[in-house]
């Protein structure tokens, strides 16, 4: 399912006092199965794209098509249920949206809202709890009893019951230690492999896009102002500093390691794992060379 905002505007509360405009002719194209990333300050614009991406909020200029459906501003759309399904958003801190008695029920509640029966519900949920790296044991529990990183997978669980085409992950690591930050987003890599979903991360983690994203949105004061590959928007040090955005801490290391010795490495290291294979590749030419 390709995702396309054309010259999208937004205002909240527009044509009353309380007027905030929130974006500024923005204009993205995500393609079915890529890993996107939308990254910016806190202000910038982001949160209020997030809502577009499954029409919780409705463009008040220009347009925003998901899929075969097309989101104009100004004119009223009554169907958007097979919208809000296709396209799953993981908001910051799931596990607050967790209600039900059980995690079996909280799990089974959307589908079963959007009509999907009981007993498909129930094999959706066992299949998944097991898929976010859960025992089915766990099913019966209250999701109350559950620990922050279990009741997080849970959350996660739930809006892969709706079997979205489209995953949206708005801040997913808030709050976890680094090792569950880690899992996570392990976790929602796997998912975009095994089961060819759009994932669009949203995120301030100049190193979670680095490592995950196919594609980078700098977003900053409600504009779209810098698009590319990770290794493009990254190269530009001096202009993010301009939106009050740091380049991930390992190209801050290559960085200083190429001053400090005098060479330069033959591309931009994006991961820990990319930056020691050039070291590697530097030592042996320097060994070579004796």
């Amino acid at each position: 399912m390709d995702i396309k905002l054309q010259k999208v505007g937004y205002s909240y509360a527009k044509n009353t006092p309380f007027e905030k405009r929130a974006l500024y002719d923005v204009n993205l194209e995500i393609s079915t199965g890529s890993y996107y990333a939308i990254i910016g300050h806190t202000g910038s614009g982001k949160s209020t794209i997030l809502q577009h991406l499954n029409a919780l909020l409705k463009p008040t200029e220009g347009q925003v098509q998901i899929g075969s459906k097309t989101i104009i501003a100004g004119k009223k759309e009554k169907d958007l249920r097979e919208v809000r399904q296709k396209v799953g958003i993981v908001f910051q801190f799931p596990e607050h949206q967790l209600f039900e008695e059980t995690v079996l029920k909280d799990i089974c509640f959307g589908p079963m809202n959007f009509g999907v029966s009981e007993e498909d519900a129930k094999e959706r949920a066992h299949a998944l709890i097991k898929l976010v790296g859960l025992d089915e044991t766990i099913l019966e529990k209250s999701p109350f009893d559950l620990s922050g990183g279990q009741m997080r997978r849970v959350a996660i669980a739930g809006v892969l019951a709706m079997e979205p085409e489209v995953l949206v992950l708005d801040e997913p690591t808030a709050g976890l230690d680094p090792r569950g930050r880690q899992e996570i987003m392990e976790l929602f890599y796997s998912l975009h492999k095994e089961k060819n979903l759009t994932m669009i991360l949203v995120t301030h983690s100049m190193e979670d896009a680095a490592r995950y994203a196919d594609e980078i949105t700098i977003m900053h004061d409600g504009y779209s102002v810098m698009n590319g590959t990770p290794r493009e928007v990254f190269s530009n040090a001096d202009k993010l500093k301009e939106y009050r955005l740091e380049v991930p801490h390992i190209i801050q290391f290559q960085k200083t390691l190429e001053s400090r010795l005098g060479i330069e490495f033959d591309r931009l290291s994006l991961t820990e794992e990319e930056m020691a294979i050039a070291i590697g590749q530097v030592v042996r030419q320097e060994r070579d060379q004796l």
